[in-house]
């Protein structure tokens, strides 16, 4: 496998030399799930490269057990490369996650069905079922600290402790959403004199959710999201809340986007080729949605991207400014 350095991101050069460094380790050329051939993406905080099939299993998970990145479009983080050096790679953290693989479970192979695939990845890494029994870690609500060994072997794995025994179907994908959250503006307040804000956005049963900040009305996260497009896909659905330590969050406001205007004008960017730098779509701002202004869609640098600016439903203040990007699952 290589990286190419390309348009896409913006990663350092010497962060792309440690990530192929990284590749070359014996394991890391195929799928630490399937074993497909030269996978493209990887789990940055499970440390394991996979592929695009894979892919949309570990992004049904939520990005609190699994943060999916792509090799070669996403922008990464020193931590999350380092994150990524830190495990090694598909070997070691298979030699973990499957430490106790039953005879009779079969890993999935390139060929394997959407949900026998999903099945085995959330067994793997949201339901801890094939790990070693000391490295497990069990909830009764509370969150339970790792144990001494669990702390060395699994260096910087992130192991939920939201486990759930329900197994959910997955279903075809026509593209992925990245929604880059961008900023809030006189969010209302929901502590004594201020918020601490954070953004969930959801398409069907897939969630993904931002960083808290702090005490703070005019948050600015510039953090993306990534969320897999069904083929029967809804609204884009939005909602902020006020992280509470010893209570529920508060709710603080929610929208919805209308995500079929940019999903057409892909479609045509892709049916005539590359395309210019230009605008070519629009979702009008009217009485039904939650737009502030027209919401423009223009093709940049090839890429398909919309700029988004919301007022918050059901809350007495509050504004909120996205960029999506569409992006085709052959990429």
């Amino acid at each position: 496998m290589s990286i190419r350095q390309n348009n896409y991101g913006k990663t350092p050069p010497g962060n792309l030399k440690r990530l192929k460094e990284l590749l070359l380790k014996s394991g890391n050329h195929i799928c630490a799930d399937c074993g497909a051939p030269d996978p493209k993406w990887a789990s940055a905080n499970i440390g394991v490269f996979i592929c695009l099939k894979c892919s949309g299993a570990h992004r049904s998970l939520g990005s609190h057990i699994s943060k999916v990145l792509s090799m070669t479009l996403d922008d990464w983080s020193d931590d999350e490369i380092d994150s990524m050096i830190e495990v090694g790679g598909n070997s070691s953290a298979n030699a973990i996650y499957e430490a106790y693989l039953p005879t009779g479970i079969k890993k999935p192979s390139p060929e394997t069905s959407h949900d026998e695939r999903l099945s085995f990845i959330r067994s793997k890494y949201e339901l801890q079922e094939f790990l070693k029994p000391s490295l497990r870690i069990t909830t009764s609500g509370k969150s339970t600290p790792y144990s001494s060994e669990s702390q060395k072997s699994l260096g910087s794995f992130r192991v939920s402790n939201n486990i759930s025994q329900k197994k959910v179907g997955m279903v075809e994908f026509i593209g992925l959403l990245k929604v880059k959250v961008i900023k809030g503006t006189n969010l209302a307040v929901r502590d004594i004199l201020t918020s601490d804000p954070y953004v969930v956005v959801a398409i069907g049963k897939q969630k993904a959710q931002t960083m808290v900040i702090n005490s703070n009305l005019n948050p600015v996260w510039n953090e993306e999201l990534m969320l897999s497009v069904p083929h029967n896909y809804g609204a884009l659905k939005l909602q902020v809340y006020d992280k509470d330590m010893f209570s529920a969050d508060d709710i603080m406001g929610e929208a919805e986007i209308d995500i079929q205007p940019l999903i057409t004008a892909a479609s045509v960017q892709e049916y005539t080729g590359m395309l210019p730098d230009m605008q070519i779509g629009k979702w009008l701002k009217s009485n039904d949605n939650a737009l502030i202004k027209d919401s423009i869609i223009n093709v940049v640098d090839g890429k398909v991207k919309q700029e988004v600016s919301l007022k918050l439903q059901n809350v007495e203040c509050g504004e909120l400014e996205l960029e999506l990007e569409w992006m085709p699952l052959q990429q």
